[in-house]
């Protein structure tokens, strides 16, 4: 839904586009917002868009079984006093 006549003239903005724009006119004239908590609206780019090259990540493992796979992670390694290391390299994320 756009907003056809609006009682100013819309100047352009550097910030937001004209669909937006249109959207903050109609939530002012209309009271009705668009709020959710499950995420931003706008397109983000997500897992589906990566492309790994296996083959390029590493050298082959001639002998696996006996290869050591190291899968801890220093977190704050160059900034903090007390830099955490995880074994296991699993974090919580915030929920809203």
């Amino acid at each position: 839904m756009t907003y056809r006549n609006p009682p100013t003239t819309p100047r352009k903005s550097a910030t937001f586009d004209d669909y937006t724009l249109s959207e903050i006119r109609r939530a002012a004239a209309t009271g009705i917002y668009d709020i959710r908590g499950a995420g931003a609206k706008r397109k983000l780019p997500h897992f589906d868009d990566l492309l790994v090259l296996g083959a390029s990540i590493s050298r082959y493992p001639l002998e696996g079984y006996r290869e050591r796979c190291d899968t801890s992670v220093v977190l704050g390694s160059r900034h903090a006093k007390k830099p955490i290391e995880l074994k296991i390299p699993i974090t919580i994320a915030g929920m809203s």
